[in-house]
């Protein structure tokens, strides 16, 4: 990536331009009665009656990858998987080299983190990644039972069983990830669940707002459980959730959704 680049990037704040194509859209073909319109209004304006008024030159569409959101990405799989260690500082120019980018990106993508409460800034060194601890988490899963419990409590009652049913895949994705015991994998496949479920609400705010609060919820806490279990156990929930949201028994999903957002210990 050249110098022009880069000073772009840090001029804007914006993610440095990557490589892609540049696509031109296709002009159509003046009709004959365009063509016949033009020239009336050419004689009207005084022009040649065969002149045509000009066709603007079209705007190349420049395709760009998002760098920052390639390593925030990155970052948030590494904190669920305890790659970035809790109270550990990380600098952005020693991760940009890890990851073959600038320290610009990542610096940005550390700074949304910090937003995000899952690391703190450390001047002149770098980002220090947060110890979590069970009172956060719990707190974390008393927010999230506020905003979901009551949703699909009532969806549980007035949504046909055919619209849950179309959500089996998910929940049969997230019991295959957690098998597997990748915690990363299991993650998205656990997020991507809840999602569709309060999706079915059609609230956009909510659905926004409950994965941000899941999304921090997830990254790791040490316990003395094993991983695969644990997981195994979570996506077990999900099965049983889907049963009972079908079921249209809402004080079953009620009762199932207090165990399942109750956090390990």
């Amino acid at each position: 990536m050249n110098q022009g680049a880069q000073g772009f990037a840090a001029a804007t704040g914006l993610p440095e331009p990557g490589p892609g194509p540049v696509r031109v859209p296709q002009q159509q073909a003046a009709t004959p009665e365009a063509r016949e319109r033009g020239s009336e209004a050419a004689a009207v304006r005084g022009g040649h009656p065969a002149a045509e008024a000009p066709v603007p030159a079209p705007r190349p569409l420049v395709q760009r990858s998002s760098v920052r959101g390639q390593i925030l990405d990155a970052l948030r799989t590494a904190l669920v998987t305890g790659e970035l260690t809790p109270g550990t500082v990380y600098s952005a120019p020693a991760l940009g080299e890890q990851f073959g980018v600038s320290a610009t990106p990542v610096r940005e993508a550390m700074q949304q983190l910090a937003q995000e409460g899952a690391v703190e800034v450390v001047p002149n060194r770098g980002f220090r990644v947060v110890r979590r601890d069970a009172r956060e988490l719990a707190e974390l899963a008393e927010v999230r039972s506020l905003l979901e419990v009551p949703v699909l409590t009532r969806l549980a009652t007035t949504v046909p069983t055919e619209r849950w049913a179309e959500l089996r895949p998910l929940a049969e994705a997230t019991v295959l990830a957690a098998s597997a015991g990748c915690r990363a994998a299991y993650a998205e496949a656990d997020r991507a669940f809840h999602r569709a479920l309060l999706s079915v609400a059609g609230n956009d705010q909510l659905v926004r707002i409950a994965d941000d609060l899941h999304r921090r919820a997830q990254w790791p806490l040490t316990t003395g459980r094993h991983l695969r279990t644990e997981l195994m156990a979570d996506a077990a929930q999900h099965a049983a959730l889907l049963e009972a949201l079908m079921s249209g028994d809402g004080e079953w999903v009620r009762g199932l959704l207090a165990e399942h957002f109750r956090p390990a210990v």
